[in-house]
């Protein structure tokens, strides 16, 4: 990613995505840099020789934003991306591919939008439970 952040034309970055406010794309941002390094630690952690970039695929961006949401926000990550219109896979695409159109982020030649298609359904991913046991509250 390049770019300072006084450098970037917010409005038109936020026109050629959607209705999300600059805090979704900040979060996708910093999501990013937070899954590349989990997925470098897991290839490690497995044996593997770490990936020489911080690449990541669409599903492993949205797996990592979904933890990322989780750790920052707690049970209210659901209410949080609400908040910001994000509510699909699909949404984190739309914001991931309009900061690659503005150079923040790049892609390779694998990389697709339908990468973000249908990952998982946010009423499953952010159910109560499922954030419960990921932040570490006993189940009753």
């Amino acid at each position: 990613m390049s770019g300072a952040p006084d450098s970037i034309d917010w409005k038109s970055l936020r026109e050629s995505a959607g209705p999300y406010p600059m805090e979704a794309f900040v979060f996708v941002q910093e999501g990013l840099a937070h899954t590349a390094e989990r997925v470098r630690e897991e290839s490690h952690g497995l044996g593997m020789a770490p990936p020489d970039s911080r690449h990541v695929t669409g599903q492993q961006l949205c797996m990592g934003l979904r933890a990322f949401a989780i750790e920052r926000y707690g049970m209210l990550a659901p209410a949080v991306l609400r908040h910001w219109q994000v509510t699909r896979t699909e949404d984190f695409g739309r914001i991931v591919y309009a900061m690659i159109e503005a150079g923040l982020m790049s892609k390779t030649a694998e990389d697709s939008y339908s990468d973000f298609c249908g990952v998982y359904d946010f009423a499953e991913a952010f159910a109560e439970s499922q954030m419960a046991e990921r932040i570490g509250i006993p189940s009753n």
